[in-house]
C-alpha cells in the first residue's frame, strides 16, 4: 500500500510543473512513423541467385532452385520468395527507356510485340505458390558495373543503354516490374550512387558517366544522408502507387551506410544493416552484429536485414555444421530474412533438412515481431532472448570464439522467477529438460544452443518494454551526429583482403536506443542504483509504443548516472494518443529516480518524450527503467 500511495504522490507532483517546450520532431503525434507499408508481416522466406550465381543467371537455374523449393518441401515451411538478383538486364532502349531483358538467358521473356516481359516467369513462380523478387539500383548503373566489370552479363550498348538503374526512371522502372511483369518483391542496391566520380577509370574511359558520390561506404561525414534518404523515399512512394494492395515487399540495401539504421525502418519493408555476407566466421560475426543492437529499429513490415544466409557454403558447409546450425539460428533470433543463397541443386540433405528446423523457423516467423535482445554481451560469450507471441521465450546462448567455453543461463536472464520451474525446449533436438534458477551449458567452439522457455512471469499480467522491442519504435532517437558503431566485430573484406588499412567502424548507430543498456552500452545506473529492464535513450528523444490492450504504465526514470553534463536538466513525458497523461520534474545528474505512471487504458500509441534543457554540451543519457504495460 505505501508504494502506491508514493507512485501516486510522485505523479501529482509532477504534474504540477510547468510543461517543457516541445518543439518539431519531438511533438507526439499519435502515429505509428515506422513503415507498415508493403506485405512483410513477418521476415521474408526465400532464395536469391546472387550467392550461388552471382551474375551469371538464367532462367534454367532460377527455376530449378524454385523446383527445389517445393520438392524438399521449404516452400511449405515459408521459403516462398525467388529473387533475380543483378544479370539480368540487357540495355536500357533508347528512345523509349524502356529496360530490355536478356532473352537469350530468358527465353520465355521473348515477346511477339518485341518487349521481352518476365510476365510468362513470374506466372509460373506463383502457379508453383511462389513469389516473384527482382533486383535495381537507385543509381545508373548496378553493382556489378560499378565494381566488377568482368563478371558475365553486362548491360551491353552505349553509355545510356547501358544505364539499367533507376535513376531518372523510378516511376516507369515500377511500373514494368512490379505492374506489367508482376514481381511481388524489389531490391534496390546503392553502387551506383557510391563508385562512379569522375575519377573513376571507367568514366574516364567513357565507359559510364560520372555520378558524384551521394555515399562513402567508409565515412559518414563525405555522405549525403538527406539526399540519399530522399532517393530511396521516392522509390517507396513509386511502389505504393504501383501497387496500392499493399502486396509487396521494398528492400533495401544500403549496407548499413548513409546512417540507414535511423530512417530504413521509416521506409522500407526490410533494409541492409551491412556489406554483403561472406562464407567466413569473421564477416558473419561483423554482419551479425550490425544487427543485434539495434533491436528497437526492427518492426514488422520493417525489419533488420543482415543479408541472405551463407549456409552451405565456405565455414557454413556440410563439413562445418556447427558454424552453420549457428549462424542459422542467430539470423533466426534477430529476425533477419530468411534467404538461402545456396545452390540448391547440390545441397546435401544435412543443409535440407537444417533450412527445414520447423522449431528455429518458428522462431524467426512469430507473430509478435520481437527481435532478439542481447541479456548478457562480451567478445566470447553471447546470450540472446526474445519474447514470443504466446508469451514463451526463445534463448540462445551463443559461443562466438573458437575455444570451448561455460556458460550460465538464468531465470533472470529470461524475466522469469527464481523460485518455479524452467521448461526448455532444444530446438536442435527437440528435447526437453527442466532448471530452477540457473543452469550450466557448455558451449564447444562457434557453437550455438537454441531453446524455447517457458516458466512464471515476474511481471504477471504485463510485460516490459524491454520484452516487446517490436512494438516500439525509435522516432526520434537524439543522435544529433551520427556516429559509427565501434562494437562491430570487424574482419577483413574479403575482396580487399590486406590490401588497404583494415576494417574501420563505418555504420551509424553508436548512441541509438537500447534495451537493457544506455545508449553508449553502459549498465543502467541512476543516483548509484541500478535499474532493470531499462530502455536507454539519448535526451531529446521521441518513442512510439504500440498498446496491446494495457491498461497502466509505471516506471522509474532518471538521468543516467553515466551522463558527463551536470548542468542541463531532462523532463519526461508520457503521452497516450497524442494527450500528455504524465510528466516528471526537470531532472539531472545525481537525482534519484523517480516515479511515473499512466492510465493508458483504451489509448493505442504511447508516446514517450525526453527533453533537456538548454543546448550544447555532451550527449545526456536518460533511462525509462522497469518500464511496464499491465492490464
Amino acid at each position: 500500500m505505501r508504494s502506491r500511495i508514493r507512485c501516486r504522490l510522485g505523479v501529482a507532483l509532477a504534474m504540477v510543473f510547468p510543461a517543457a517546450a516541445i518543439a518539431g520532431p519531438l511533438d507526439p503525434t499519435g502515429q505509428w512513423t515506422a513503415n507498415q507499408r508493403g506485405d512483410a508481416p513477418l521476415p521474408p522466406m526465400g532464395w536469391s541467385s546472387w550467392n550461388a550465381f552471382h551474375t551469371d543467371i538464367t532462367e534454367e537455374n532460377i527455376l530449378a532452385s524454385a523446383d527445389v523449393l517445393v520438392r524438399s518441401q521449404l516452400a511449405a515451411k515459408g521459403y516462398r520468395y525467388i529473387d533475380i538478383d543483378d544479370g539480368w538486364w540487357l540495355k536500357r532502349r533508347q528512345p523509349d527507356g524502356r529496360i530490355i531483358i536478356r532473352t537469350v538467358n530468358f527465353p520465355s521473356a521473348v515477346m511477339p510485340d518485341g518487349n521481352p516481359s518476365f510476365r510468362p516467369l513470374t506466372d509460373k513462380l506463383h502457379a508453383m505458390g511462389l513469389k516473384a523478387g527482382i533486383y535495381s539500383d537507385i543509381g545508373r548503373n548496378s553493382c556489378s558495373q560499378v565494381f566488377d566489370t568482368t563478371a558475365p552479363n553486362q548491360p551491353e550498348g552505349s553509355v545510356i543503354e547501358r544505364e539499367i538503374g533507376l535513376y531518372g526512371h523510378v516511376d516507369q522502372d515500377i511500373r514494368l516490374s512490379l505492374g506489367e511483369w508482376g514481381f511481388d518483391l524489389i531490391k534496390v542496391d546503392g553502387c551506383g550512387i557510391r563508385g562512379l566520380p569522375a575519377s573513376n577509370p571507367k568514366v574516364q574511359s567513357g565507359l559510364y558517366r560520372a555520378f558524384p558520390p551521394l555515399i562513402d561506404a567508409d565515412s559518414l561525414a563525405r555522405t549525403d544522408v538527406a539526399a540519399v534518404r530522399l532517393l530511396y523515399g521516392d522509390v517507396a512512394d513509386a511502389v505504393a502507387r504501383v501497387r496500392p494492395d499493399g502486396h509487396y515487399v521494398y528492400s533495401l540495401c544500403l549496407w548499413g551506410s548513409a546512417d540507414v539504421r535511423a530512417w530504413g525502418k521509416d521506409l522500407g519493408s526490410v533494409s541492409r544493416t551491412s556489406e554483403d555476407l561472406s562464407p567466413t566466421w569473421g564477416r558473419m560475426l561483423h554482419n551479425l552484429d550490425t544487427v543485434s543492437r539495434r533491436e528497437l529499429y526492427g518492426h514488422p513490415n520493417s525489419w533488420n536485414d543482415a543479408d541472405m544466409l551463407f549456409v552451405g557454403s565456405g565455414d557454413f558447409d556440410e563439413n562445418h555444421l556447427t558454424e552453420a546450425r549457428s549462424h542459422f539460428a542467430l539470423w533466426a533470433m534477430v529476425n533477419s530474412p530468411l534467404i538461402i543463397g545456396y545452390d540448391l541443386r547440390h545441397a546435401a540433405p544435412a543443409l535440407i533438412h537444417l533450412f527445414g528446423n520447423a522449431r528455429v523457423i518458428a522462431v524467426n516467423q512469430d507473430l509478435a515481431g520481437n527481435q532478439a535482445t542481447i541479456v548478457f554481451d562480451s567478445d566470447e560469450v553471447q546470450i540472446f532472448v526474445k519474447t514470443l507471441s504466446d508469451g514463451r521465450k526463445a534463448v540462445a546462448l551463443f559461443n562466438r570464439s573458437g575455444l570451448p567455453v561455460d556458460a550460465t543461463l538464468t531465470a533472470e536472464h529470461l524475466s522469469f522467477t527464481d523460485a518455479d520451474d524452467v521448461e526448455l525446449t532444444d530446438l536442435w533436438s527437440g528435447a526437453t529438460s527442466q532448471f530452477r534458477k540457473e543452469r550450466d551449458v557448455h558451449l564447444a567452439p562457434r557453437q550455438t544452443v537454441i531453446f524455447t522457455a517457458h516458466g512464471t512471469r515476474q511481471l504477471p499480467g504485463g510485460l516490459y518494454l524491454a520484452e516487446q522491442p517490436g512494438s516500439v519504435n525509435p522516432a526520434v532517437d537524439g543522435v544529433e551526429v551520427p556516429t559509427p558503431d565501434p562494437l562491430v566485430h570487424r574482419a577483413p573484406l574479403p575482396w580487399l583482403g590486406t590490401h588497404h588499412g583494415g576494417d574501420f567502424p563505418r555504420y551509424g548507430g553508436w548512441g541509438g536506443t537500447r534495451v537493457g543498456r544506455t545508449p553508449y552500452d553502459q549498465p543502467p545506473m541512476v543516483a548509484g542504483q541500478p535499474l532493470s529492464h531499462t530502455i536507454g535513450v539519448l535526451a531529446n528523444s521521441r518513442l512510439e509504443v504500440r498498446n496491446a490492450g494495457f491498461s497502466r504504465f509505471s516506471m522509474r526514470i532518471g538521468v543516467d548516472d553515466s551522463t558527463s553534463d551536470r548542468k542541463r536538466s531532462v523532463t519526461f513525458s508520457i503521452y497516450g494518443d497524442g494527450h500528455l497523461l504524465a510528466r516528471s520534474r526537470p531532472m539531472r545528474v545525481g537525482d534519484g529516480a523517480q516515479s511515473l505512471t499512466a492510465n493508458v487504458a483504451g489509448v493505442k500509441i504511447v508516446e514517450l518524450v525526453t527533453v533537456s534543457d538548454g543546448t550544447g554540451g555532451s550527449p545526456i543519457s536518460a533511462d525509462w527503467g522497469e518500464a511496464a504495460l499491465t492490464r
